[in-house]
């Protein structure tokens, strides 16, 4: 999935929170599951990169916490679990710094019936985040997610300052549909 037409905004900042343009490459690049025996390649390096990929071996499974670890680790912040937890999507509690109000770029942790999700802030409207992540409709993509669902808003840490695009974003719902559930 190319970047939305309601998006493009984005693409006038300039400079982006790294983890939010190492996610446009990922839109870019339109990560897509691959139904049956045979996997993504672009989704089983997320595994690698992410330092997965012995225990992650298909599509099928899935990847949202594997993308935003690939995410983390490509835009050179700590991820500070291993293993298993990498695939756990409640495992970004523990990411960055917590903070209250979620801005361009911080990781949205989301409960839903089974588990969990996790992705990236890029906007809000009245009832929902538009977060971008993997595992949404299986795919990465720009999703909405209601706010009722979040668990936790966390930061990542900025070694030179945060930069100046990390602003809460609110944009008009624009008719998307509402993510119910990401597996």
């Amino acid at each position: 999935m190319k970047l939305p037409k309601q998006y493009e905004w984005l693409l006038s900042i300039p400079v982006l929170p790294k983890m939010v343009a190492e996610g446009l490459k990922l839109l870019d690049q339109e990560t897509t599951e691959i139904s049956g025996a045979k996997s993504n390649p672009v989704i089983l390096k997320l595994a690698k990169d992410a330092g997965v990929s012995d225990i992650y071996k298909n599509d099928d499974t899935p990847w949202c916490a594997v993308a935003q670890t690939a995410i983390a680790l490509r835009a050179g912040k700590e991820v500070p679990f291993s293993g298993w937890d990498r695939l756990r999507a409640a495992s970004f509690l523990k990411f960055g710094i917590e903070v209250i109000t979620p801005v361009l770029g911080d990781t949205l942790v989301f409960t839903r019936q089974g588990g969990g999700h996790v992705g990236i802030y890029i906007a809000e409207d009245e009832t929902t985040y538009h977060v971008m992540g993997g595992n949404q409709g299986n795919r990465y993509c720009i999703t909405r997610i209601l706010k009722s669902r979040l668990s936790g808003v966390r930061r990542p840490v900025y070694q030179s300052g945060q930069p100046e695009s990390a602003i809460a974003r609110f944009v008009s719902p624009n008719g998307a549909p509402i993510s119910k559930n990401e597996s």
